[in-house]
């Protein structure tokens, strides 16, 4: 039978749309299913000991639910291996994890985490960020850790600008607050991805808060960023604030080569140092 391009086309979506909720169906079923079969020994024993003593576990019969007693540990197992397997489908990602918190009385974030860094042991980084994106989506996991472990799997996942969108929209907001641990993260990922001028847009913005970066490695970015743009007078300005940063790792070595001569000197004996290959071929070559 002959039907019109506009029929055709709203059919074909109509069925389109059909499929996806089946997919989305399957998924959750299976899912449940194998929840279901890894708590099945479990709801065993419990129908046996009420068996053998109803009265003493008729009240925790009624509150039994399916999971319950599976341990943690085969649920973040069973949610890394589930995730692995699944296609790269933000669909299928969040609708495992829907099916996954469903049987939870309180939410996972220790669990989720948990699953986050096996996640990140396997390289999944793709994956990582489906599943913190779904973590902040249901009002979970917005912490300083969490968010610069999104930072993080972004820059892994070549999502650089993503990263930077993150940043401006959920950190960057309040850099008076910021961990300096996150603030280099960023300004590591700028310098990698030459974003240099975001980078010095993000240290000039520490700076105006008062904030002394904690290490040389920040120090010496921001000059290779203001030098690479041209700008030397801002870069001789940084390293001349912070020369402190360059010295004081110099002073704790000679303190320590200080002591450590003392110890020598009163244990009476001389201590041993290793020899290098080099030296060692000089001294053979002059015999």
């Amino acid at each position: 039978m002959w039907r019109s391009p506009a029929t055709s086309y709203l059919v074909g979506r109509t069925l389109n749309s059909i499929y996806k909720s089946t997919e989305k169906i399957q998924i959750s079923n299976q899912i449940i299913g194998k929840a279901m079969s890894m708590s099945s020994l479990e709801g065993q024993r419990t129908n046996q000991s009420v068996d053998q003593y109803p009265e003493r576990n008729a009240a925790s019969t009624r509150n039994f639910r399916i999971g319950e007693n599976v341990p943690r540990k085969d649920k973040i197992n069973f949610l890394v291996n589930t995730l692995l397997d699944l296609r790269n489908s933000k669909e299928d990602v969040y609708g495992t994890l829907d099916a996954w918190v469903a049987w939870e009385q309180n939410f996972p974030v220790g669990s989720l985490k948990k699953a986050l860094l096996a996640l990140e042991k396997e390289q999944q980084w793709h994956r990582v960020v489906q599943v913190i994106k779904w973590m902040l989506s249901k009002g979970q996991g917005s912490t300083m850790g969490t968010c610069g472990q999104l930072i993080r799997a972004l820059d892994m996942d070549h999502r650089a600008e993503e990263a930077h969108k993150f940043w401006e929209k959920r950190i960057g907001i309040d850099l008076h607050s910021v961990p300096w641990q996150l603030c280099k993260s960023m300004i590591a990922i700028y310098y990698r991805n030459n974003m240099l001028e975001r980078l010095i847009k993000l240290f000039k913005g520490l700076e105006a808060f008062g904030r002394k970066p904690p290490e040389k490695s920040i120090v010496q970015r921001v000059a290779d960023a203001y030098e690479v743009l041209g700008l030397l007078e801002e870069k001789e300005r940084v390293l001349e604030k912070y020369k402190d940063l360059f010295t004081e790792k110099e002073k704790r070595s000679n303190k320590k080569s200080k002591s450590s001569s003392m110890k020598g000197k009163k244990s009476g004996r001389i201590r041993d140092t290793p020899v290098s290959d080099g030296v060692t071929s000089a001294i053979e070559d002059i015999q």
